[in-house]
């Protein structure tokens, strides 16, 4: 194998463009490597399956919870450097022979070092990660009070978590090999292990980088437990509640929980990051641009929108992901859906009521449809050019087999992953993604062509989103936009909506994160081998953990996520589940075009305009008889409402 110097020399590369093209990336990233160092070691392979293991539990145990905590990788990245130190000085270094096989391994075979850690860290992050199928599993037990065979669900959690492996595979020459896509995420992670590993002398009377983490970490797990054990009630102080407890406008306007909040504030970090992740790692433009959004989304639009009765929105709460009917109740879904076909009743349907939703579900639906247009016409607007140089540049180079200093390292000194491993995987998980969906009586109701396009619409946007991505950190979801597509074509059939959505949908946002994965092994000189089984193992295993523990709790927590039957002060109130579950409804069980067609009170949103809102003079006919017109797809509506 020869050295970076004979590579240069190869390829005829000049000094300037063998380093990196991106400033940032020349600034954050260390120019070197040690081959010599192991990776995926006894020490890795044990810290990286226990965190793996660790945070998938906790994180599915603790996200059926009201106040819901999830713990990042970020935990593990920090913990297992003293771990790994402390087994280093343990182990024993005598190497260990495989029965009947010619290999053998060491428990200890050197020092804990940086590329061991960032692979133990990759294993944290599939833990980390969640898993969007066993939402699947748990409207059907949990909310639809339905069963599922617990071999297709858990095939449709692994199928839906691996697809994005062979999207990776096709694009990671254009969205890893090339320097000028940079993934500027993972500049933090780079700094963060550089600041863990690289040697540093403590300042008299002071404290090193790494004293200082584990004082910060030993104080945030003090303070944590305070608003999580001690004092729940400082998660949201409501102010305005406090002084006029009675006032169901002062807790409508003033509720932290179940209100606008104005006036609201948390003692409790999980309140204050919620939103956003940290503030301490965003960049403060994006924080105050996503804060401004919110007030005005929250402080002018919503109570503008509540009381002019907009889409008659005063029969109903402000804030709540509940569906109701047209007469302010809660909506009867039993009335509707066919228990045998599990498909909606037509006739039943209109002799009903059309559904109606909360005036914050409605309009965050309307944004919901212009993320995706705004997101890309913005980044055509204002980064267009830049990302087009960006593009005829890789392009351009990489047709001379054109890589930075990074790039050569890697070729130079690792072998890379075959192209072909990646195209035995997106066949294997197609092959099983069609047998999930058509085997087991159909119990999915997806059919096999269903899994065809969603797999072309997670192939057409996995690049050009992901791009976005790796450039200016802005990921617009697919979630809406698959479940419309599937939605009407396929309406009244909740669970091929939801399984289409996350199999269009779940497979791009994987395909992110492999593509950033490799894109950090790169900077970090992981041999890409060890990459590979760390993501692929990590992914299986964090899957069958997620999947594992959901099913255990839907079957022994009594009445979990049904809020009508839980006692008070349960904490097992699933809030993002029933999300999941009133979109399903919406999307699948009513289809788009009944909720947001012409015909529907909710068809300004298309547009999301307010001057098209539909009003009531008598506010929106409470207690009066909906009518109904000769039309299967027409909604009901009352005698006196017009649009304006």
């Amino acid at each position: 194998m020869g050295s970076v110097a004979d590579e240069l020399r190869d390829l005829g590369n000049t000094e300037e463009n063998y380093d990196s093209p991106i400033e940032q990336v020349r600034l954050t990233v260390p120019a070197t490597d040690d081959p010599s160092l192991p990776c995926l070691t006894f020490r890795t392979w044990t810290l990286g399956l226990v965190s793996c293991v660790l945070l998938a539990f906790v994180n599915q145990f603790l996200g059926y919870r009201e106040n819901q905590i999830s713990l990042s990788s970020v935990c593990v990245q920090i913990l297992a450097l003293p771990v790994g130190r402390a087994m280093a000085a343990i182990l024993p270094t005598t190497p260990i022979k495989i029965p009947l096989t010619n290999w053998s391994f060491s428990m200890n075979p050197g020092p804990f070092n940086l590329k061991e850690h960032v692979l133990i860290t990759i294993f944290a992050n599939a833990g980390a990660g969640g898993v969007y199928a066993v939402g699947i599993v748990t409207i059907m037990k949990a909310f639809y009070h339905r069963g599922i065979n617990i071999i297709a669900a858990l095939l449709l959690s692994e199928t839906t978590q691996l697809l994005g492996f062979g999207w990776a595979g096709l694009f990671r020459k254009y969205l890893v090999d090339s320097p000028y896509m940079w993934w500027p995420g993972n500049l933090v992670q780079v700094s963060l292990f550089r600041a863990l590993h690289e040697e540093e002398k403590r300042p008299k009377g002071g404290v090193s980088r790494f004293q200082f983490f584990l004082i910060v970490i030993t104080c945030s797990f003090a303070y944590y437990v305070v608003p999580n054990v001690l004092f729940p009630s400082i998660t949201a102080i409501s102010v305005i509640c406090l002084i006029w407890k009675k006032s169901v406008t002062a807790h409508q306007i003033g509720s932290g929980l179940h209100g606008l909040g104005v006036g609201s504030f948390g003692l409790d970090w999980s309140t204050i990051a919620g939103f956003l992740g940290s503030p301490l790692a965003s960049p403060a433009f994006a924080t105050f641009n996503i804060l401004a959004g919110y007030i005005f989304l929250v402080y002018v639009i919503v109570p503008i929108a509540y009381w002019s009765n907009a889409y008659g929105s005063k029969n109903y709460p402000v804030y709540t992901s509940s569906l109701y009917d047209a007469y302010g109740k809660k909506y009867d879904l039993d009335r509707v859906l066919d228990q045998k076909t599990f498909t909606l009743n037509v006739t039943e349907y209109e002799k009903y009521s059309n559904i109606r939703l909360s005036i914050m579900f409605a309009i965050s639906y309307g944004l919901g449809f212009a993320t995706l247009t705004a997101t890309l016409s913005h980044v055509f607007l204002f980064n267009g050019a830049y990302i087009l140089k960006l593009w005829r540049q890789t392009a351009s180079k990489m047709h001379d087999n054109y890589l930075d200093i990074h790039g050569r390292i890697m070729k130079a000194n690792y072998e890379a992953v075959p192209q072909w491993w990646f195209h035995v995987i997106l066949v294997v998980v197609m092959a099983l993604a069609i047998f999930t969906c058509e085997g087991f009586g159909k119990q999915l109701q997806l059919p096999y062509w269903g899994i065809f396009l969603a797999i072309a619409m997670a192939f057409v946007f996995t690049y050009s989103i992901t791009c976005f991505v790796s450039l200016l950190l802005q990921e617009p979801g697919l979630n809406i936009i698959t479940e419309m597509v599937i939605g009407y074509i396929m309406p009244g059939k909740p669970l091929a909506n939801v399984v289409f959505k996350t199999y269009g949908y779940i497979s791009m946002t994987q395909a992110h994160t492999f593509l950033a994965d490799f894109k950090l092994g790169q900077y970090m000189k992981i041999p890409p081998k060890s990459m590979f089984f760390a993501q692929l193992v990590g992914t299986v295993v964090a899957s069958a953990v997620y999947f594992g523990t959901a099913w255990w709790l839907l079957g022994t927590i009594t009445s979990i996520c049904d809020t009508s039957k839980l006692p008070e002060g349960s904490p097992w109130t699933c809030p993002s589940d029933a999300v999941f579950f009133s979109a399903s409804i919406i999307w699948g069980v009513v289809g788009p075009l009944r909720m947001f067609g012409p015909e529907s009170i909710y068809s300004s949103l298309n547009y999301f305009s307010p001057g098209r809102w539909r009003r009531s003079s008598s506010g929106f006919c409470r207690g009066s008889s909906p009518r109904r017109s000769g039309s299967s797809l027409s909604t009901s509506r009352c005698s006196s409402e017009r649009r304006p």
